[in-house]
Protein backbone atom coordinates (compact mmCIF):
# COMPACT_ATOMS: atom_id res chain seq x y z
CA UNK A 1 0.00 0.00 0.00
CA UNK A 2 2.96 2.17 1.00
CA UNK A 3 4.51 1.75 -2.56
CA UNK A 4 1.51 2.64 -4.90
CA UNK A 5 0.63 6.12 -2.31
CA UNK A 6 4.11 7.39 -3.10
CA UNK A 7 3.45 7.83 -6.62
CA UNK A 8 -0.02 9.10 -5.69
CA UNK A 9 1.11 11.52 -3.98
CA UNK A 10 3.71 12.82 -5.62
CA UNK A 11 1.60 12.84 -9.08
CA UNK A 12 -1.06 14.72 -7.03
CA UNK A 13 1.84 17.60 -5.77
CA UNK A 14 3.65 17.96 -9.33
CA UNK A 15 -0.27 18.37 -11.06
CA UNK A 16 -1.06 20.59 -8.12
CA UNK A 17 1.97 23.07 -8.22
CA UNK A 18 2.59 22.83 -12.43
CA UNK A 19 0.47 26.12 -13.03
CA UNK A 20 2.89 27.92 -10.94
CA UNK A 21 5.70 26.97 -13.11
CA UNK A 22 4.36 27.39 -16.30
CA UNK A 23 1.00 28.99 -16.85
CA UNK A 24 0.71 28.81 -20.58
CA UNK A 25 2.14 26.13 -22.57
CA UNK A 26 3.77 27.79 -25.37
CA UNK A 27 4.45 30.93 -25.59
CA UNK A 28 1.99 31.61 -28.55
CA UNK A 29 -0.70 30.76 -25.80
CA UNK A 30 0.25 33.61 -23.03
CA UNK A 31 -0.54 35.71 -26.27
CA UNK A 32 -3.71 34.78 -27.30
CA UNK A 33 -4.68 34.65 -24.04
CA UNK A 34 -3.74 38.77 -23.64
CA UNK A 35 -4.96 39.43 -26.79
CA UNK A 36 -8.38 37.94 -26.23
CA UNK A 37 -8.69 39.59 -22.67
CA UNK A 38 -7.33 42.89 -24.21
CA UNK A 39 -10.29 42.26 -26.89
CA UNK A 40 -12.78 42.13 -24.00
CA UNK A 41 -11.44 45.49 -22.39
CA UNK A 42 -11.91 47.40 -25.37
CA UNK A 43 -15.04 46.47 -26.20
CA UNK A 44 -16.78 47.27 -22.70
CA UNK A 45 -14.80 50.04 -22.27
CA UNK A 46 -16.57 51.20 -25.75
CA UNK A 47 -19.96 49.92 -24.04
CA UNK A 48 -19.23 52.28 -21.06
CA UNK A 49 -18.12 54.91 -23.36
CA UNK A 50 -21.16 54.87 -25.42
CA UNK A 51 -23.29 55.43 -22.65
CA UNK A 52 -21.53 58.23 -21.27
CA UNK A 53 -21.75 60.18 -24.44
CA UNK A 54 -25.65 59.46 -25.06
CA UNK A 55 -28.06 61.49 -23.80
CA UNK A 56 -29.28 59.33 -21.02
CA UNK A 57 -26.67 57.13 -19.76
CA UNK A 58 -27.48 53.92 -17.94
CA UNK A 59 -25.89 53.39 -15.23
CA UNK A 60 -26.85 49.66 -14.85
CA UNK A 61 -25.68 49.35 -18.14
CA UNK A 62 -22.20 50.77 -17.37
CA UNK A 63 -21.96 49.13 -13.83
CA UNK A 64 -22.77 45.95 -15.96
CA UNK A 65 -20.24 46.32 -18.25
CA UNK A 66 -17.85 47.81 -15.44
CA UNK A 67 -18.38 44.73 -13.38
CA UNK A 68 -17.28 42.63 -16.17
CA UNK A 69 -14.11 45.02 -17.26
CA UNK A 70 -13.35 44.55 -13.24
CA UNK A 71 -12.88 40.70 -13.58
CA UNK A 72 -11.65 40.77 -16.92
CA UNK A 73 -8.82 43.89 -16.38
CA UNK A 74 -6.83 41.47 -13.65
CA UNK A 75 -6.55 38.47 -16.21
CA UNK A 76 -4.41 40.31 -18.73
CA UNK A 77 -1.37 41.36 -16.71
CA UNK A 78 -1.04 37.38 -15.82
CA UNK A 79 -0.05 36.52 -19.45
CA UNK A 80 3.35 38.16 -19.78
CA UNK A 81 5.23 35.25 -19.00
CA UNK A 82 9.35 35.93 -20.50
CA UNK A 83 9.50 35.35 -23.79
CA UNK A 84 6.30 36.07 -25.14
CA UNK A 85 7.22 39.18 -27.06
CA UNK A 86 8.55 37.32 -29.53
CA UNK A 87 5.71 35.80 -31.04
CA UNK A 88 4.70 37.05 -33.93
CA UNK A 89 2.08 39.79 -34.28
CA UNK A 90 2.82 40.24 -30.46
CA UNK A 91 2.98 44.30 -29.64
CA UNK A 92 4.92 44.29 -26.35
CA UNK A 93 7.94 46.24 -25.43
CA UNK A 94 11.32 44.79 -23.64
CA UNK A 95 9.94 46.79 -21.19
CA UNK A 96 7.67 44.82 -19.72
CA UNK A 97 10.44 42.21 -18.52
CA UNK A 98 13.16 45.20 -17.95
CA UNK A 99 10.70 47.39 -15.83
CA UNK A 100 8.29 44.78 -14.20
CA UNK A 101 7.50 46.89 -11.15
CA UNK A 102 6.41 49.71 -13.36
CA UNK A 103 4.25 47.29 -15.64
CA UNK A 104 2.89 45.87 -11.91
CA UNK A 105 2.64 50.00 -10.90
CA UNK A 106 0.07 50.22 -13.71
CA UNK A 107 -1.64 46.63 -13.12
CA UNK A 108 -2.44 47.93 -9.60
CA UNK A 109 -3.84 51.53 -10.95
CA UNK A 110 -5.97 49.94 -13.31
CA UNK A 111 -7.16 47.60 -10.68
CA UNK A 112 -8.06 50.57 -8.73
CA UNK A 113 -9.03 52.55 -11.39
CA UNK A 114 -11.63 50.12 -12.94
CA UNK A 115 -13.04 49.66 -9.10
CA UNK A 116 -13.90 53.22 -9.00
CA UNK A 117 -15.80 53.20 -11.95
CA UNK A 118 -17.69 50.42 -10.88
CA UNK A 119 -18.44 51.67 -7.58
CA UNK A 120 -19.55 55.15 -8.77
CA UNK A 121 -21.55 53.31 -12.00
CA UNK A 122 -23.57 50.98 -9.11
CA UNK A 123 -23.45 54.35 -6.65
CA UNK A 124 -25.71 56.25 -9.52
CA UNK A 125 -22.99 58.59 -9.46
CA UNK A 126 -22.99 60.41 -13.49
CA UNK A 127 -20.33 62.37 -12.74
CA UNK A 128 -18.14 60.04 -10.57
CA UNK A 129 -18.46 57.66 -13.12
CA UNK A 130 -17.68 59.63 -15.80
CA UNK A 131 -14.20 61.03 -13.74
CA UNK A 132 -13.27 57.24 -13.17
CA UNK A 133 -13.97 56.31 -16.53
CA UNK A 134 -11.50 58.82 -17.90
CA UNK A 135 -9.05 57.77 -15.29
CA UNK A 136 -8.98 54.51 -16.36
CA UNK A 137 -8.34 54.88 -20.03
CA UNK A 138 -6.10 57.35 -18.54
CA UNK A 139 -4.38 54.58 -17.61
CA UNK A 140 -4.61 52.48 -20.40
CA UNK A 141 -3.33 54.78 -22.29
CA UNK A 142 -0.21 55.42 -20.84
CA UNK A 143 0.38 51.53 -20.05
CA UNK A 144 -0.05 51.44 -23.89
CA UNK A 145 2.76 54.50 -24.15
CA UNK A 146 5.10 52.72 -22.17
CA UNK A 147 4.68 49.12 -23.14
CA UNK A 148 3.19 48.69 -26.40
CA UNK A 149 4.24 48.77 -29.74
CA UNK A 150 2.16 50.44 -32.36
Amino acid sequence: MKSLLRPVLFSAAVALAAPAFAQFAKPEDAYKYRASVMFLQSQHMGRINGQLKSDKPNLSVIAENAAILDTVNRLSFTAFPEGSDMVANSRAKPEIWKDPAKFKQYAERLNGDVAKLLAASKGGDLEGTRTSFQAVARTCKGCHDDFRRD
